[in-house]
């Protein structure tokens, strides 16, 4: 059976435990779950206040990244102009001390060759003088001889040898 005295105890003790949970309930959203609410939502904002700080690091970090990638293609193309009129100039140098050696060269030839034949005039100065000496030489055996045809071609003859073991 049923002993409803037991029973109203339990709905009593029922309801006094749903009381006191009730009150329970309203103390800590009241003092427990305000500040607790209050730390989460100041929680809250510090992650997005960190995580819009990162995102603005991280744009300033792409752009800062862009801005020397620029920089670098700059230096870059900068040290290859330098290179390139570098190159441009030791070519032209190169080609002017060829030009001025050619210069030289050909100058040191047409003295060469002034220089031998002022030396080859001289030479046939000489000859001339000396063929004009022998000449008078030649005449004057000759006259000295009174020779006959044969021996005037073999005076002749050894005359011209001599001048030819002379040259």
């Amino acid at each position: 059976m049923l002993d409803l005295g037991a029973v109203s105890l339990e709905w009593g003790s029922m309801l006094t435990q749903a009381i006191v949970f009730l009150i329970l309930l309203w103390v800590v959203n009241k003092y427990a779950m305000g500040p607790l609410m209050a730390v989460m939502e100041k929680r809250r904002q510090h992650v997005e206040n960190e995580i819009s700080s990162a995102e603005r690091n991280r744009q300033e970090a792409e752009a800062l990244l862009a801005e020397q990638r620029k920089v670098l293609d700059e230096a870059r193309s900068e040290s290859k102009a330098i290179i390139d009129r570098a190159v441009k100039q030791a070519s032209d140098e190169a080609a002017k001390i060829v030009a001025e050696a050619q210069a030289a060269t050909e100058s040191m030839k047409a003295g060469a060759k002034a220089e031998l034949a002022r030396e080859v005039e001289k030479a046939k100065a000489e000859l001339r003088g000396e063929l004009t000496s022998i000449s008078v030489l030649l005449a004057s055996k000759i006259i000295e001889k009174e020779l006959d045809e044969a021996a005037q071609k073999s005076t002749v003859d050894k005359f011209l040898a001599q001048v030819g073991d002379r040259l």
